[in-house]
């Protein structure tokens, strides 16, 4: 716990109650790991900030979200925990942006502008964890997304 008058500005878990729509609910917790989640209602005037440990593919659902837009640019990052080489990605991710598939084995930054088409994301292997971030200019994910 920390005391400071500024610690309230450091995350260390995830929301409780997070559940995200394009996704089908919340993240499966036998493939993934939520670790630290913001946005506004976090922290009032956040933008939107998502940690997550992917470990496992061995559900036949990975739980891919829907393709949809956001009113804001997105980032997403998959990043690989192979020391000896960081750039290996310890697995198969396809990302769809505009209708196009993406398959990536590589460690991964991904921009998506407002009102591009995302998804559906799969991760078809996965050898060793990877980390992945998301992050986009809003306040709440949940309010900003699409359906395409």
């Amino acid at each position: 716990m920390n005391e400071f008058y500024h610690g309230r500005y450091i995350i260390t878990e995830t929301k409780k109650d997070l559940t995200k729509p394009d996704w089908g609910g919340s993240l499966d917790p036998t493939t993934t790991t939520a670790m630290m989640y913001l946005d506004d209602s976090v922290i009032k005037g956040a933008f939107v900030f998502e940690c997550v440990w992917f470990w496992s593919t061995d559900k036949e659902d990975k739980g891919s979200p829907a393709p949809h837009t956001h009113d804001y640019d997105e980032v997403l990052a998959f990043v690989g925990t192979n020391f000896e080489d960081p750039y290996d990605l310890g697995g198969v991710i396809e990302l769809y942006i505009d209708n196009e598939c993406n398959v990536m084995n590589k460690s991964f930054l991904a921009f998506i502008p407002a009102g591009v088409v995302h998804s559906p994301l799969n991760i078809l292997e996965i050898h060793r964890p990877i980390f992945h971030l998301a992050t986009g200019q809003s306040g709440n994910y949940m309010n900003s997304g699409h359906a395409a």
